[in-house]
């Protein structure tokens, strides 16, 4: 589903951010306030400092207990049990990179920096630059990378541009989309080597190929001594696919599904960034494996706030889009995903039974 392009007045300059000229953006400032007023913003450093020493130590202790316990088929449960580790690490070096941890952005970059690269085997500049991208452009058909991919369509126009094998694949593609999560952990590795090795403009490249190598390398030869060959192997397979399905799982119900506008779309700052967002019901489980990524509105229209202080931002947020008619998406997981599939599906079906959501038809009148 897509919006056509918007005629919103020439953007205007404020504070030194670029905001269109229309009432939506004095809108935004006067969420921005009570936000600030009601405290949301501040930062939360013995939340982040528990949470930081706790999966570190866990990530220790599961490693002290993989060279104990040897030769057993044991051994893969504790790297499921790495591969969650690895994720909630993970969750930590994405609120550090959105500066929601320390005041200081030296101390959030190289925290961020420490653990993808040296704890997630990740490159921070690779990660940084493309979630950037999608944060600014978020469902914007080729500018946001998330909406970009070799193996599935996300929109009609990357439908359109496939033939054979892989078009007729397309139409079921909503049906694999779970499976796949399960190799995204592979994925991230793969895109992390290649641009560090080789991409253009990277900064601290020899930091990062120091970082992400130790990473890589120490972790395979610890395995690899202590473990026999073939259940080395089996080990890290095991372990990726988690950390990798539970962080493509994560992020993956927050947009697709959404609506999505052309490239050259011009919409202002508080629309973009709710309308194409989609936040998640869930109790404590949910709260655990999303890492505070289900209050995906909020982070996006704020994300510097602290993970703890989301849920009382969602209160502020959902009554102010309600006093001013603005839509706001939440639903449950379950519902999440079986919106994706279908989605998945129906894009891939080239524009034949066209997906369109209440939201849509809302915007488009």
């Amino acid at each position: 589903m897509r919006f056509g392009p918007l005629d919103l007045p020439e953007p205007r300059r404020h504070l030194g951010v670029t905001i269109p000229g229309n009432r939506y953006a004095e809108a935004f400032h006067q969420l921005t306030a009570r936000a600030n007023d009601a405290g949301l913003m501040r930062r939360r450093y013995g939340f982040y400092w528990t949470m930081m020493l706790f999966w570190t130590l866990a990530t220790v202790a599961i490693l002290v207990a993989v060279a104990m316990l040897g030769d057993t088929w044991f051994q893969l449960l504790l790297a499921a049990l790495l591969g969650v580790t690895m994720s909630q690490l993970a969750f930590i070096g994405h609120e550090a990179a959105h500066r929601q941890i320390f005041a200081s952005q030296g101390w959030n970059e190289w925290t961020a920096r420490v653990i993808a690269g040296l704890l997630n085997g990740i490159s921070y500049e690779w990660w940084v630059g493309k979630h950037g991208l999608h944060h600014a452009n978020p469902n914007k058909e080729r500018k946001d990378p998330d909406v970009r991919s070799r193996v599935l369509s996300f929109t009609p126009d990357s439908t359109d541009r496939r033939t054979g094998v892989a078009a007729r694949l397309a139409r079921y593609q909503g049906y694999y989309f779970l499976p796949l999560l399960l190799f995204e952990g592979f994925s991230l590795h793969v895109s992390s080597i290649r641009t560090i090795l080789t991409g253009k403009g990277v900064t601290r490249r020899w930091t990062e190929i120091l970082f992400v190598g130790v990473r890589v390398v120490g972790y395979l030869a610890f395995l690899f001594i202590v473990l026999p060959p073939g259940m080395a192997a089996a080990f890290v397979a095991v372990q990726v696919a988690v950390f990798g399905f539970l962080l493509g799982g994560a992020f993956s119900p927050n947009h697709i599904g959404m609506p999505t506008v052309p490239h050259d779309a011009d919409i202002d700052f508080l629309r973009r960034q709710i309308y194409m967002s989609r936040n998640v019901r869930g109790g404590p489980l949910v709260h655990f494996f999303m890492g505070g990524l289900e209050y995906q509105v909020e982070h996006h229209l704020f994300p510097m706030a602290p993970r703890p202080n989301l849920p009382a931002l969602r209160k502020v947020v959902r009554r102010y889009c309600a006093e001013n008619d603005i839509p706001y998406t939440e639903t449950s997981l379950g519902e999440a995903f079986r919106t994706i599939i279908a989605y998945l599906n129906q894009v891939g079906l080239k524009h034949r039974d066209p997906y369109t959501c209440p939201l849509v038809r809302r915007y488009r009148g």
